[in-house]
Order: structure tokens, then C-alpha cells, then sequence
């Protein structure tokens, strides 16, 4: 393999390494945190959307100019949010693999070593960062797939002296997720107090305030109670004591490995690989002590959403790229064979995961006005054959519905609904001032796919602005159902004021 000059992007390779990585681990549309970060965007595009239950994805929306910036691109190139999202998703991956390449040659010498780990973050970019409910790289679109390319294109530049490619990169990492540009500024905090240990010179951390001025406000020492306490204790992962022994050792072991590196005056790298070795170890065990001082009392409860271990997505990140450089420096030298016969069984396992993970829908979900997966077939009809100001009420367990493959209502069918248990419950767990709105709407639809008539009138009486539903299964007779296919009835709801509701197109 032939090197590139430090600081050039092998940009052929690169498209290469995206494409391949875009077959391993798939994209799909309005899945996961998609069904908040979508809806945000589609309602800057489209103001007439989502007149109802908004709160629910705009808490996130008014933080990050994410949405905006998609709203921005869908409007000036007259693409649809569908196909913007996808653009925007192979330019991450690219992104992403590029900010990989200038981390790998400012800590690695050789070829061998920069494509080995290339390769291997290729084959795995979407594995899970232990136990953070983070992968490296979502196959979907959110604020992080912008974020993660920005972070390690900042540590590249700093690792290279470039500092004002890092501060405007922090820049554009702050107006898009503010959190997890908190990660990022503790790093380099953390780099930063080292380097003047080692010169032997004490003074002030220029990150820190920054730190300090973006910590988020409305935080105080309390027990989290009723809704809230339910929303915060459903994500599991926020709590170190739920760890068990494998993620306690996929979190600890990098560390100790990181630790090797710092110290084994290891062939082929430059300085900067022991300077990030090093400073990932203390900013990894300091994440830790803070995640068991806000584990350690229920006074601490209201903090835990600060969720201080998000830190080893960053960690993991880096680790892999590493180990990567590694191997390929001590093991590809006289074997040329080896970095393919790594990232091949790697791809092939991932590939595999990424199937089961999304066992009814296509590995790359391609826009289209139909889909062969039941349940976003169901919500492509709703887009084009309901108005635009109908509000859904759909079981609020439905993202358990093994069919789904964790497809989001709002994010695919483009309307409102009454909040879900589970995707709304995790936005509850950041702004508890939804708890109560979240709690009383997810019970009132809690097993609505068996429902009686009687049992839908009291749902309209409770909630007048609901106007249809979705059931999986048998509707019940009385109601009319103009979609009813492969196991999934849309239903209007009765109601005198609407007898004869009919589509209503958004779009020019």
C-alpha cells in the first residue's frame, strides 16, 4: 500500500472505505433517536406538521441547529427530507472515515499501520461503546453522526498543532450537540493539564471555564419522584450498578491497554500516539468516579442525566483506531494479506449483526413510497393519505413490536401522535418537566391494539384532538379503516366534527 503525504486524504480510498462501509452496516430511515431528530428537522421544513405533542421532539430541536441545517439543505436543493437525510448520512460516513485517517497518520509512521486501521474501523464502525446505549457510528442520521466526525477532527488538528481548525471545529460541534462537546472540551482539558506537567508549568485550564459555562442549568440535589423517577430508571445504562461484569470489562480493559501503549515505546508511532494513550486513561477514570459519585445517593438522581460515561464513545473510538495501527505496524509488515484478513470475518460479523438487528427491512432503506417492511409500509400510506394535521393514537409499546424493527411513528408517517413509553420516555429523561405529560399519554394507549370501540371513545374524550389510529391486529367493528394490510389497520376514530376527513397534501 502506498502512503499519502500527512495531511492529504486519500480521497478515492475514502469513498471506497465509505461505500463498503455503508453494505457492512446498512441506513435506515427514522429508526431510533431518529424518531425525535427527524421530526425536528421536518417541522422547519414544514410548519403545518405535527400540530399536536411537538414538546416532545423540539426539547432536543432547541438545543442543536441539527434540524435546521437539514431544513436549510432540503430547501435549497429541493430535495425531500428523505433524501436529504441520506445524503447527509454518506457524507457523515466519509466524514467520519476521514477525521479516522488524519488521527491515524499523526500517530502512526507507516502505511501498513494507517490501512490496517482504517480497515478495522471500517468494518466496525457500528459497534456499541460498552454499556453508553451509544454505537460508534448510528446507521441512521442525528445530531452525532455530524458531532463524532467534528471530535476527532479537532483531536487530528490538535494533535497536529493546528489550533484554529480546533476551535472552529469545537465551534461547529457546539451549535449541533452540546453535549457532546462537554466530552470533547474534558479531553482536551485533560491533554492540556498534562503537556504542562510534563514542561513543569502550572497554570490555569483554558477549558475548563467553557466547561463550567456550558453545564445546563436546572439541576439540583433531589430524588427524582413519580414520572420522572419511572423515565429515568427505564435507561438502565444510566446507573453504573446495573453494569454488568462485560461491560465493566469492555469499559475497564481499553484502559489498561491504553496504559501499554503509553508506556511500551511501541515501533512505528509518533509522538502524539503516546500523548492520546495517556490522557484517554485519566479522562476514562475520572468518567468513572463521577458516574459512581451521582450513582452513590438518590440525592445525586437529578444529575445522572449528565451521564458522565457517554465519555467512553470517545474512548472507544480512539482505542479501536489504535489497536488498529498496532497490529497493522507489528503484524502486516512482511504479511501484506493480513489487514484484508482481519477486516473481512470483522465486516462479515457486523453485516450480520446489522441483519438481525433490522431482521424485516432492507440493509440500506432507500426512499420510497412503499417499503417491504409492514409496519413503515403502514406509515408511508399514512404520510400520503391522511392530513397533514391528523393526530394518532398508536399503542405506546409499539417500538417493542419486533416487526417494527424500531421504526418511529412521527419520523416516517410525518404526523402527530400521543407520546410513545419508550422513545418519549428517554426524552423525559432528560427534561423532566415532561414527566407528567409523558406518563398520562403513554397509559392512556397503553395495549391499544386491543381496544374496544367503547374503550376508543374514551381515548377521543380524554384526547379530542386524536383523530385516527393505528392498530396491529383485528380492529374492531365499528370503525372505519381505509388501510388495512398485512396485519396493520389505520383507522379514523369517530367524531362528528370530521365525518369525511380526506388526504391533504403538504407539498407543492
Amino acid at each position: 500500500m502506498n502512503d499519502t503525504p500527512r495531511g492529504r486524504l486519500p480521497f478515492l480510498r475514502l469513498i471506497a472505505l465509505t461505500a463498503a462501509a455503508l453494505m457492512i452496516h446498512g441506513y435506515h430511515y427514522g429508526v431510533e433517536d431518529g424518531e425525535i431528530y427527524i421530526p425536528a428537522a421536518q417541522k422547519l421544513l414544514h410548519p403545518n406538521l405535527y400540530p399536536f405533542g411537538a414538546e416532545f421532539f423540539l426539547s432536543h430541536g432547541h438545543l442543536s441547529l441539527f434540524g435546521s441545517i437539514l431544513a436549510w439543505t432540503a430547501r435549497l436543493t429541493h430535495m425531500s427530507m428523505d433524501w436529504t437525510l441520506l445524503v447527509a448520512y454518506l457524507l457523515s460516513l466519509f466524514a467520519t472515515l476521514a477525521s479516522c485517517w488524519l488521527l491515524v497518520t499523526a500517530c502512526f509512521q507507516e502505511p501498513r499501520a494507517h490501512w490496517t486501521a482504517m480497515l478495522i474501523i471500517t468494518a466496525v464502525l457500528a459497534m456499541p461503546a460498552t454499556n453508553t446505549g451509544l454505537l460508534l457510528i448510528d446507521p441512521y442520521v442525528t445530531a452525532r453522526s455530524f458531532s463524532t466526525p467534528l471530535t476527532l477532527f479537532a483531536l487530528a488538528s490538535l494533535l497536529e498543532q493546528r489550533y484554529a481548525r480546533v476551535m472552529i471545529a469545537m465551534l461547529l460541534t457546539v451549535l449541533i450537540h452540546p453535549q457532546m462537546v462537554l466530552y470533547l472540551l474534558f479531553l482536551i482539558g485533560v491533554m492540556w493539564v498534562a503537556d504542562r506537567r510534563r514542561n513543569a508549568v502550572l497554570e490555569p485550564v483554558p477549558a475548563l471555564p467553557a466547561v463550567v459555562g456550558m453545564f445546563p442549568t436546572g439541576f439540583h440535589l433531589a430524588r427524582a419522584t413519580g414520572p420522572y423517577r419511572e423515565a429515568l430508571y427505564s435507561r438502565d445504562y444510566f446507573f453504573l450498578y446495573n453494569w454488568t461484569w462485560y461491560h465493566w470489562l469492555g469499559m475497564l480493559a481499553p484502559l489498561a491497554i491504553l496504559a501499554w501503549f503509553w508506556r511500551g515505546n511501541l515501533r512505528g508511532t509518533r509522538p502524539a500516539f503516546q500523548r492520546i494513550s495517556f490522557a484517554l486513561i485519566p479522562f476514562g477514570l475520572l468518567s468513572i468516579l463521577i458516574a459512581v459519585v451521582l450513582c452513590s445517593s438518590p440525592e445525586f438522581e437529578m444529575f445522572v442525566r449528565l451521564q458522565p460515561l457517554r465519555s467512553f464513545h470517545l474512548i472507544t473510538f480512539l482505542f479501536v483506531l489504535l489497536l488498529g495501527g498496532v497490529v497493522g505496524e507489528y503484524l502486516a509488515k512482511a504479511r501484506k494479506w493480513v489487514p484484508v484478513a482481519i477486516f473481512i470475518p470483522l465486516a462479515v460479523g457486523m453485516f450480520l449483526v446489522a441483519r438481525q438487528t433490522y431482521p424485516n427491512s432492507p440493509q440500506i432503506e432507500i426512499p420510497s413510497k412503499t417499503s417491504t417492511n409492514p409496519w413503515v409500509n403502514t406509515l408511508l400510506w399514512i404520510r400520503w393519505n391522511t392530513p397533514a394535521n391528523a393526530v394518532f393514537a398508536v399503542d405506546s409499546h409499539y417500538f417493542m413490536d419486533s416487526e417494527n424493527d424500531v421504526h418511529g411513528f412521527r419520523a416516517i408517517s410525518e404526523r402527530s401522535a400521543l407520546a410513545d413509553y419508550f422513545k418519549d420516555g428517554g426524552v423525559v429523561s432528560l427534561f423532566p418537566a415532561l414527566a407528567d405529560e409523558w406518563k398520562q399519554m403513554s397509559s392512556a394507549t397503553y395495549g391499544l391494539n386491543h381496544f374496544s370501540v367503547a374503550q376508543f371513545g374514551q381515548l377521543q374524550r380524554e384526547y379530542p384532538d386524536v383523530t385516527w389510529t393505528v392498530i396491529h391486529g383485528v380492529a374492531p367493528s365499528g370503525l372505519d379503516c381505509p388501510y388495512q394490510q398485512r396485519g396493520y389497520n389505520v383507522c379514523r376514530l369517530p367524531s362528528p366534527e370530521f365525518p369525511n376527513l380526506k388526504a391533504v397534501e403538504i407539498r407543492n
